[in-house]
């Protein structure tokens, strides 16, 4: 049910079913600066809510999307895009600016069309809008990388990976609509720092969650919250609903990078004994799984230009938490540091233990389609753009320093790449 929440500020103010949202931008208030020196309280502006955010939307004053105020040539085009929406060199920045920054709402309410969940599950339009405004409202626009425009992007990734022949001959609607949902949300009300730091700067949500995928845990329970606010489903039967609840839960909680190896491991026995039975809601299920986490760290995956864009993105965000590390005299964490971990070695590292370990097993999956072939073309490709770019960063590091000293991550990662 709805909380009833005292703020910092003092504002008593309703919450849905979610917890306190985060708020970073309170720590660049120039007239708190000044006066924040200590641990202690970090913590206490970490425990700021968005009460004005919050109380908005509970008085059902939902902000309007834009698009349709936009020039009508600016609409063309976003429509010309979404009719290409399952190609893979699809550019949601550009997608994102066509659509004055609402990106996640205009794709969403396409894709349900598209799969015909409107119809199906007999959804109310005005009631599907509002809920993906919500959702859309609940990322942080100041965050570099975690904000609606990458939930936009995974939904992107996620509907080509929902129309690949091996799964989608099985999928039902309840598993599109799930798959889609949980792209949408699987980031919402992200704050831009990772789960260590929540934990050592002792977060409520670290607290809450017992510092157990304490990020994913807060992602789907907002969702929850937004779904049961929003009575989007409410016309369905309650067990439908909470089959959908927890089903959600299972498809977020699948990305928490934590846990990439107990997947991995269970796909790889999967494929080798050549018993996966997709007949089966829960070998279905999995594979949702595996899809969400393929659409979630997909960047790499993307032309180039694409993919060095949300590179750069993800280590300006690692850069900001290692900054608010540093001036609270908390031990950095890793890939945090600016002055040791380049992007390209971060990226490196990156794309040979995490990404392509999980897209050459999902290539086994779909059977070396178009898609998967061009996936790991464009990993194999981006990967050589970041080792040129590194070895470039190292002769420049040489050649200003007589001593040939280089960073660790660097001298590491050089070595790893440079091993048949």
């Amino acid at each position: 049910g709805d909380a009833r929440v005292r703020s910092q500020t003092g504002v008593l103010s309703e919450r849905r079913g979610s917890y306190p949202i985060i708020d970073f931008r309170l720590l660049n208030n120039t007239t708190l600066s000044g006066e924040i020196g200590t641990k202690k309280k970090v913590k206490r502006l970490l425990s700021f809510q968005r009460y004005f955010h919050a109380s908005r939307l509970l008085r059902g004053i939902v902000p309007q999307a834009s698009l349709y105020l936009l020039d009508e040539d600016y609409l063309g085009q976003a429509r010309h895009m979404l009719s290409k929406v399952g190609m893979w060199d699809f550019d949601i920045f550009l997608f994102d600016r066509l659509t004055n920054g609402n990106s996640l709402v205009t794709l969403l309410c396409h894709l349900f069309n598209v799969h015909g969940l409107i119809h199906h599950f007999q959804l109310d339009m005005v009631t599907l809008h509002r809920f993906l405004v919500m959702v859309q409202e609940d990322y942080h626009s100041q965050n570099p990388y975690h904000n609606a425009v990458h939930a936009a992007d995974v939904t992107q990734a996620m509907h080509c990976y929902l129309r690949e022949p091996k799964l989608a001959n099985f999928l039902t609607p309840s598993d599109i609509m799930l798959g889609l949902l949980a792209a949408a949300a699987h980031d919402v009300d992200h704050p831009g720092v990772n789960q260590p730091f929540l934990i050592k700067t002792k977060h409520h949500l670290a607290s809450l969650y017992q510092n157990v995928s304490v990020l994913e845990n807060h992602h789907w329970r907002s969702t929850i919250g937004m779904l049961r606010e929003s009575r989007l489903l409410a016309h369905l039967p309650k067990e439908v609903t909470q089959d959908i609840e927890q089903q959600l839960g299972s498809l977020i909680l699948a990305t928490d990078i934590n846990r990439q190896n107990e997947f991995l491991i269970r796909l790889k026995s999967h494929l080798d004994n050549q018993d996966l039975r997709l007949e089966d809601a829960q070998d279905r299920h999995f594979m949702l799984q595996i899809a969400l986490k393929c659409a979630d760290i997909c960047n790499p995956c993307r032309l180039w230009d694409l993919s060095k864009q949300w590179s750069e993105r993800v280590c300006e965000e690692f850069y900001r938490q290692g900054d608010l590390e540093q001036k609270f005299e908390l031990e950095i964490s890793p890939l945090c540091n600016q002055q040791k971990d380049t992007i390209p070695s971060i990226q490196i590292g990156f794309m040979t233990y995490i990404v392509e370990p999980l897209f050459e097993r999902w290539a086994q999956f779909t059977g070396d389609t178009p898609l998967s072939e061009n996936m790991l073309n464009h990993l194999r490709r981006n990967k050589a753009e970041w080792r040129s770019l590194l070895h470039k960063q190292h002769s420049s590091s040489r050649s200003n320093d007589h001593s040939g000293q280089v960073t660790g991550s660097q001298e590491q990662t050089l070595n790893e790449e440079e091993t048949p």
